[in-house]
């Protein structure tokens, strides 16, 4: 569940200035002139919090915020981000003046480890240099855009006159995608040539579709309004396809001749500070990929005894290999149409949503529905994805339904209550709930405690009595801490694309079509399925900690509630608080 323009805040915000006191007012003392930490820690966010949606709005769509306007388009001009760096390091620099050991107990210390996490993973990051390569099919902004002109306003002369501004902007936005690459394949980095094939054949899908079943002219047919529907049309007839068009003939001609054979980042220029900055970024770990590949290996061992003691039960089997082969080849496990799929997942998340408040203490009110993928989405390799809802519409858990009867019916559920309930609905409806935080708690989201959390709920879906599936908790157990060690097996250590599959497939959770699938998953985002492990070890850790400190007076909505209530902030800060509460707790 990232959000799709997590670090595209291009644009340069000029932040607010101090004004010099007048000669006439009486010098301050000492003690007034000594700036308050959480007061710093608070116009740090506050800037940093303008300066995104100033030059990145798209981000509002994602992060389920409300916008004044909604003309705005984000500038992914060079200068852009050169401005853009300048404004990160200035807010960076502020924030590191303040010691976050005076802030404990303030909801400013929630604040100053989202943003310095943030900051100094963007800082970071540069080494990649993402935007010269920036050839996505797992949330790149064609598709990222194809969702946000569906969720544009309209219905009003004010609404129409901005949706038009907004899209007007788009085709110079693609030429400078264009523009990009090319520097890119010039300074020696690109996508692998797989993933360049993929984006192909997803901007193929939009292009199809011509302009009136086109997401772009979604405003249109939304409004109503005649004339707005003819500029809509001729926007999209005459600027934004021809512009898609020349972004794929490109990328199917000059970028793919140039693009790189290879799926490991290390085939970039400093690819290996790459993928260790990327590490740090979606993990919030300061582990090194050879740690994370250890960890992983071992914990995988220990996930398959846990599936043989299942399989002995479920089919009196002893061997690994030839319980997932039973599983994987249970004629019952499969959905027999798309209808199926799709009412089938609608009724586990219910399912899990009436359970959900014997296992939390603070129960959100915001509800999620089950969408499934637009029709340009379905088979092109985007997995089920959760997004966040707003104070006007729900969360959404968004499925595709390609292939109903190649998708197991127990890894549907692990699925849906990943995203759904127990998982990311929960986590995000339940951060929105709470008063008192910073609204740049809704901009930054960290996929170690994130998708940590969303594993940790897999299993807690098994304790609440959710399965309905023998093959669930049987999959379920197969697959996590498989991403910790064929991730890093891919990206530093040589894994071939057969041995990479080989080993996911082994543990049953995807379909066998979907090995190439994840394979270019991980190439485009390196590090990226390490995290979900990473944090469901470390929330799985914290609780152990917190029962054996607790004993009888553990309650687990409790513990949910502490894990839940600040965000997901960074593993080491989410540890931090677990470990202070439990030391109140036994003091009592």
């Amino acid at each position: 569940m990232a959000s799709l323009f997590k670090q595209r805040a291009w644009l340069s915000l000029p932040l607010a200035l101090v004004a010099a006191g007048c000669g006439s007012e009486q010098p301050q003392s000492a003690a007034e002139a000594t700036p308050d930490p959480a007061e710093i820690v608070t116009a740090v966010a506050d800037d940093y919090y303008a300066h995104a949606l100033s030059t990145s709005p798209e981000i509002a769509y994602f992060a389920g915020i409300e916008l004044e306007r909604h003309d705005g388009l984000s500038d992914n001009s060079p200068e852009a981000l050169t401005a853009n760096n300048a404004v990160i390091d200035d807010l960076l620099a502020r924030l590191s003046e303040v010691d976050a050991d005076e802030l404990v107990g303030k909801t400013a210390w929630i604040t100053h480890a989202l943003l310095l996490e943030e900051l100094e993973g963007n800082v970071g990051l540069r080494v990649c240099r993402n935007e010269v390569w920036n050839v996505n099919q797992m949330g790149g902004w064609h598709s990222g855009y194809s969702q946000i002109v569906q969720l544009q306003p309209v219905g009003s002369a004010e609404a129409r006159e901005q949706s038009l501004t907004r899209w007007s902007k788009f085709p110079g936005f693609i030429d400078q995608e264009i523009a990009n690459l090319e520097s890119g394949i010039e300074l020696g980095f690109s996508a692998p040539k797989v993933v360049v094939q993929r984006v192909v054949n997803q901007v193929d899908g939009l292009i199809g579709l011509g302009v009136e079943k086109s997401p772009f002219y979604s405003p249109a047919v939304r409004d109503g309004d005649g004339a707005f529907a003819a500029a809509t049309r001729e926007l999209v007839e005459e600027q934004i396809n021809p512009a898609l068009q020349r972004y794929r003939d490109y990328l199917s001609g000059p970028y793919l001749d140039g693009a790189r054979e290879e799926l490991s980042i290390t085939a970039n220029p400093d690819g290996r500070a790459c993928y260790d900055a990327s590490l740090r970024s979606y993990t919030t770990l300061q582990r090194s990929g050879e740690g994370v590949y250890e960890l992983g290996k071992q914990t995988v061992e220990t996930n398959k005894a846990a599936v043989i003691e299942l399989g002995k039960a479920a089919y009196e089997l002893t061997s690994f290999e030839e319980i997932m082969q039973r599983a994987k080849s249970d004629p019952g496990d499969r959905f027999t149409s798309r209808e199926e799929l799709l009412e089938s997942s609608r009724e586990m998340v219910k399912r899990a949503e009436a359970e959900m408040p014997k296992w939390i203490g603070t129960m959100p009110d915001q509800p999620v529905e089950v969408v499934p993928f637009e029709e340009h989405e379905e088979g092109t390799g985007r997995s089920a994805h959760y997004r966040p809802g707003t104070d006007k519409r729900p969360g959404e858990y968004r499925i595709p339904l390609h292939k109903p009867e190649d998708q197991s019916r127990g890894n549907a559920e692990t699925v849906a209550f990943h995203e759904a309930w127990p998982g990311h609905h929960l986590q995000v409806a339940f951060a929105k709930s709470i008063e008192g935080l910073h609204p740049v708690n809704d901009l930054i989201w960290f996929a170690g405690p994130g998708e940590g959390w969303a594993r940790y709920s897999e299993a807690l879906a098994e304790e609440m009595g959710l399965y309905a599936t023998t093959t669930g908790p049987i999959k379920r157990r197969a697959w996590p801490a498989r991403g910790m060690v064929v991730d890093p097996g891919i990206h530093l250590f040589g894994w071939t694309r057969e041995k990479a599959i080989d080993f996911m497939m082994e543990a049953g959770r995807f379909p066998d079509s979907m090995g190439d699938d994840m394979v270019d998953r991980i190439a485009i985002l390196p590090g990226q399925l390490t995290a979900y492990d990473s944090g469901g070890l470390e929330i799985v850790a914290l609780r152990r900690e917190a029962e054996a400190a607790l004993g009888d007076d553990f309650d687990i909505g409790e513990f949910h509630d502490q894990v839940l209530e600040n965000g997901t902030i960074p593993l080491p800060a989410l540890r931090a608080h677990i470990e202070r509460w439990l030391a109140e707790k036994t003091a009592e």
